[in-house]
Order: C-alpha cells, then sequence, then structure tokens
C-alpha cells in the first residue's frame, strides 16, 4: 500500500461483496422480492417442498461461490481453512501489535456461541472464561473484534429506531453476525446430525443466514438492514428500512407450527410502538425455512419461504 501514489479517488468505487445469497447460488426460486413487499405486491403461490436437512446443508456449505458447485463434503471444508488462513496469514498483517491467535481462536468460537444474539463485550469475556477456562481482558476482546470486522469475518447488524420515535426504551446493542453462517458453524464442528438433534442451536445459524440474505437483498436497492429490541424484550428480528422511511418488520422462523407464534409477536409489537406514539412498520413478514407457499395472512401478515426470496 505505501508505495501507490493514488487514492483512486474520483476514479474507483469501493464495493464490499458479501458471499452468495441463496438466489445468487440457485438455491432460492426468487418468486418474491423485498421490492414486492415494499410495493404491496406480494402474490400467493405455492412454492417447492424443502425439507429440514436440505436447510441444514444450506447454512453449514454456506454462500462461498468456491462451495456452490462441488459436493456438500468437500464445500463444508472451505469456511474452516478459510478462517484458518486469515488467522494464519493476515491477522498480524492489519494490526500495529502482535495478536496471540490462541486466543483469537477462543473469540471466535464464542462468537460462534453467540450467532445472532446481542452479546455484550462482558458476555463474550464470560463464555471465554466458562468454556474455554481462560481469562481474557474486554480491551483485549475489542481490538481483536475490530480486527476481524478490518478482515470481513464479521458484520453486525445494527439496532433500529429511527423512524420509531416512540416512548418505549430502545436498546442500542448489536446483533452478533458473522458474514457467513457457516464460518460459525464450521468453527464449532457442526455437523448435518448435530443441527437435526439440537434444533434450538441450529435456529440461531438459520435465522443468520436469513439475514444475510436480508441484508444482501436490501442493499441491492440501497435499503438498510437493522433489528429492532426494547428493553421490555419487545423484538423484531429484523428491519428493512426503506429510501423513503417506511420500513418492514420480519419473524425468522424455521419451522411453519412456529409461524402463528411470529406472526402474533409482530402484530404485538407494532401495536405497542403506535401507542406510544410512533411510526410501525409498513408491512409485516414471517420467514420461514420449511414452508412451502407465499401467502397474506387473514390478519395481513405475509409468509414467505427463505428459498423464495429475492431482492
Amino acid at each position: 500500500m505505501d508505495k501507490i501514489k493514488h487514492s483512486g479517488a474520483g476514479r474507483i468505487k469501493k464495493l464490499k461483496m458479501y458471499p452468495m445469497s441463496l438466489y445468487e447460488s440457485g438455491d432460492s426460486s426468487g418468486d418474491v422480492s423485498l421490492k414486492d413487499i415494499y410495493n404491496n405486491k406480494v402474490k400467493g403461490k405455492k412454492t417447492r417442498d424443502i425439507n429440514l436437512k436440505d436447510i441444514i446443508k444450506l447454512v453449514l456449505r454456506g454462500g462461498f461461490p468456491g462451495s456452490i458447485d462441488v459436493p456438500f463434503d468437500e464445500a463444508i471444508k472451505l469456511p474452516k481453512e478459510y478462517v484458518k488462513e486469515i488467522i494464519d496469514t493476515d491477522i498480524n498483517r492489519i494490526s500495529d501489535s502482535k495478536r496471540d491467535l490462541n486466543k483469537m481462536m477462543l473469540l471466535l468460537r464464542s462468537l460462534s456461541r453467540n450467532e445472532s444474539t446481542t452479546s455484550s463485550v462482558a458476555k463474550l469475556k464470560s463464555d471465554i472464561q466458562g468454556v474455554d477456562n481462560l481469562d481474557i481482558d474486554v480491551k483485549t476482546i475489542t481490538e481483536y473484534l475490530e480486527d476481524l470486522s478490518k478482515l470481513y469475518l464479521i458484520e453486525n447488524q445494527l439496532p433500529f429506531n429511527s423512524n420509531i420515535r416512540s416512548g418505549m426504551r430502545v436498546k442500542q446493542m448489536k446483533k452478533r453476525h458473522f458474514v457467513d453462517p457457516s464460518i460459525a458453524t464450521s468453527l464449532l464442528n457442526m455437523t448435518v446430525d448435530m443441527c437435526v438433534n439440537d434444533l434450538l442451536t441450529f435456529g440461531f445459524f438459520f435465522e443468520a443466514m436469513v439475514e444475510r440474505d436480508l441484508r444482501i437483498y436490501a442493499e441491492a436497492n440501497n435499503w438498510n438492514l437493522f433489528h429492532y429490541q426494547d428493553y421490555d424484550g419487545n423484538e423484531f428480528d429484523a428491519v428493512v428500512e426503506f429510501e423513503d422511511g417506511s420500513y418492514a418488520a420480519f419473524e425468522i422462523k424455521l419451522g411453519a407450527n412456529q409461524i402463528d407464534e411470529a406472526a402474533n409477536n409482530l402484530i404485538r409489537v407494532s401495536s405497542l410502538i403506535k401507542e406510544k406514539g410512533g411510526k410501525p412498520p409498513k408491512s409485516l413478514c414471517v420467514i420461514c425455512g420449511l414452508s412451502n407457499a407465499i401467502y397474506t395472512r387473514n390478519d395481513g401478515v405475509i409468509v414467505i419461504p427463505i428459498t423464495a426470496l429475492k431482492d
């Protein structure tokens, strides 16, 4: 970099690239788009059936282009090797201080255990102490998190409150994500059978995949992805803010048997925001893993399979 004499200003536009979404990898039919949601033009349609193990494999494989067209057993090796190469080679290139690679790996595993949560730095410290029995100070964790962000390994989901402006006290915690859920599952050595036997844990990784795709689809339209959570425990898993300031709220559920619960939560929290003088969502949507239809419920909540969504 020291030998570069021109910054590229006026000639080069920087573009942040993400792993591939399910639509880009050919695993989503694209029958409904975020644009359809924004324009209130979602049409009901039967979509293809998908089973639990297929969804699990999509999460474990991830969206790295090099893993899309190779056998699954080979594809799941890529995220682990990707992280290993970054830790072995790149981590000390972007920092003025020598990093403890063992502590870095412990932090990465802690982030994996806390994927799709709003865990604080103190919680990560406690997690490392409790699970790996090693002390690491908060300052070190904060510095290491900055390194991981610079290396594009993590991409946190910011909190949303800019258009709510209600009397509800909104938390300002970021939701923790790797840029791809396969990084988290590879660091924890997750297998298909392990995911099947622990659907509660797998649900966090599934949520991460959906929010990865929502970020890609939103940014393709110059929109933004957030999450919403207040101090009374009311939350939306994801919020897409449109350019005109309106927004759509999303709940993310793996099983179709959870759709009623998710829809009721969307309606309840939206009503609370409105009651307290805030601006409610323009649209309410449940994104489901194991659903085979796009439809709008009688209560107005839209249900969309993740394998039917695009930008």
